[in-house]
């Protein structure tokens, strides 16, 4: 496993986070795994020496943070960084389980490291951007968090990029804790955020770890081989999101010839282009089985030329949609 610092929070975690998104109850989403094989992840990804781990209160209505938390139960819980997140309203009767204002805040990170079984987690995420609250009110209801040792940092997930600039500038205007990571949707067939977001991090010494660095699904097969799998056949996502637009079927080709002359997965190129990327410090791989996972952590002995990346590349013309859902 490689490490590296997330951002300048000084803090070291592994170049690859795991996702928990696939675990706790597959009655939330068809592809989802059950408690024995969420935890048997996890355990290899100790095994692997994978020390970061993000999942989010919305996972599964809360049984993923529940997965989680019992399976680190059984190891020392100061080797890892754990991270959770908050924003999306978890009980249909009550509207202010959801948003960013300050009750919403309060008691979902409570809620949430009940569920996870931990006094502190170490990074608590913004799951979306809250045009209901004003953001000197949510920076100073995470301010309070870290200052009731609830959490040891904050962090922003998929935001535009004047969104974030004006919370970082407010957290400094009034000297509260800022957000020092941004989860953002990044990868070979979503690149809005080198126009602006990836710029801004790399500024303000802010850790970048992307969600969907396979594109759900559309970098790890050929285009016509997307419904071969489980999520593949019930994502919605997947099948809105313009992924093939701006020339990604070409893409998706390329990647999938440089993987059979590298004998390797398409999956483990798109990786590798990833990790080439200067702002990312670790992608958040999601997975449902061992062996893709111990695919994502040989991608890391696997290196791109120049020539390579600009191949990669070439194909790809911004599509300008919002890459936040």
């Amino acid at each position: 496993m490689e490490y590296t610092t997330l951002g300048d929070t000084g803090l070291t975690v592994s170049r690859i986070c795991l996702g928990c998104m696939s675990f706790g109850d597959p009655d939330w989403r068809d592809w989802v795994l059950d408690e024995e094989a969420g935890t048997e992840l996890v355990d290899r990804a100790v095994e692997l020496g994978v020390n970061f781990f993000d999942t989010a209160n919305m996972y599964s209505d809360g049984a993923s943070e529940r997965v989680l938390g019992d399976a680190l139960a059984e190891y020392d819980r100061d080797e890892f960084v754990v991270a959770t997140k908050g924003y999306f309203q978890m009980r249909e009767d009550d509207p202010n389980s959801g948003g960013l204002s300050r009750k919403a805040i309060q008691q979902e990170l409570d809620n949430s490291l009940e569920r996870l079984g931990m006094d502190t987690v170490d990074l608590y995420q913004t799951h979306r951007y809250d045009h209901d609250t004003p953001i000197e009110r949510t920076v100073r209801a995470l301010d309070e968090a870290v200052r009731d040792r609830k959490a040891r940092y904050v962090g922003a997930s998929s935001m535009w990029a004047h969104q974030f600039a004006d919370a970082l500038h407010t957290a400094d205007d009034l000297g509260l804790e800022r957000y020092v990571t941004m989860q953002n949707h990044y990868n070979l067939l979503y690149r809005e955020e080198e126009r602006e977001m990836l710029p801004l991090c790399e500024r303000e010494g802010v850790g970048v770890i992307p969600w969907s660095p396979l594109a759900r699904g559309w970098l790890a097969r050929p285009v016509d081989e997307l419904d071969a799998t489980t999520r593949g056949e019930s994502e919605e996502h997947a099948r809105r999101h313009p992924y093939l637009e701006g020339g990604g079927e070409e893409i998706n080709a390329r990647v999938a010839e440089l993987a059979e002359e590298r004998g390797v997965k398409m999956a483990q190129i798109a990786l590798a282009w990833l990790f080439e990327q200067d702002a990312v410090d670790a992608p958040i791989v999601g997975t449902t089985s061992v062996e893709h996972l111990e695919d994502a952590v040989e991608a890391l002995d696997i290196s791109l030329s120049s020539s390579d990346m600009e191949y990669l590349e070439e194909p790809y013309e911004p599509v300008r949609v919002s890459g936040h859902e």
